[in-house]
């Protein structure tokens, strides 16, 4: 009953710690001393999508792609399931989208940020021989437009960082926060429907609860950017 949402530059080593972080909670979970309820660990990806790299080299063809995503995202939300999203999620809006999401199923969220140089980046981009490589112009547009996850905002709370030269990521901890971490209710609608009243109020000046949902233009993070 958690979501991991993977963040990162674009050929900076993602796919790879998401595997790593599978591998280990599945080895959490295979302890006989876990009561449960989470049962198993899955792993979403363009890859698993089929959506090819040249997704990404304008907003019309991204924009589909990333809708692609987060329907899967939604369809694969369950409560004895741990969902590895290993994508770019380099668009704060779709980041909170997904945790907005994450909330409406009642599941527990943490966002692992994996970090590498663009120097480094474009380095293993040009080395791949997969044919997962990104075209040069559209490598250089995503590591530009790059939203870098913060801890100072909830939709990416709790973040982990790993560092190119760590040699795995922070499993205890990610373990505690998808494990044990609070598990937050899902979000109030936006407005509530007035109370019949016999006679003329003056409007109240009270603000209106907060939503999950944002107010920008692009809300659900699927506008081009």
């Amino acid at each position: 009953m958690a979501l991991v949402t993977i963040s990162g530059y674009p050929s900076s080593g993602k796919s790879r710690r998401a595997e790593q972080i599978r591998a280990s909670l599945q080895k959490y979970l295979s302890d006989e001393t876990y009561p449960g309820p989470i049962r198993k660990v899955a792993v979403l990806s363009d890859d698993v999508l089929n959506l090819s790299r040249s997704s990404y080299d304008d907003s019309r063809s991204e924009k589909p792609a990333r809708g692609a995503l987060f329907a899967a995202m939604q369809r694969q939300m369950s409560p004895d399931t741990i969902l590895i999203v290993d994508a770019l999620n380099y668009i704060k809006g779709f980041r909170y989208q997904m945790y907005c999401a994450a909330r409406e199923a009642k599941l527990r969220v943490c966002t692992i940020y994996i970090v590498a140089t663009q120097e480094q980046c474009r380095e293993w981009n040009m080395t791949r021989q997969d044919g997962r490589a990104y075209a040069p112009e559209t490598l250089e547009n995503l590591m530009f437009r790059y939203e870098e996850p913060s801890s100072m905002v909830r939709w990416d709370s709790p973040l982990f960082t790993v560092l190119w030269d760590e040699e795995v990521p922070p499993m205890p901890q990610i373990w505690d926060a998808i494990s044990k971490g609070t598990v937050k209710p899902p979000t109030r609608p936006l407005f509530r429907p007035p109370k019949r009243q016999q006679t003329r109020s003056k409007p109240s000046s009270r603000r209106q609860p907060p939503s999950c949902l944002p107010s920008w233009p692009t809300r659900l993070g699927l506008a081009g950017n």
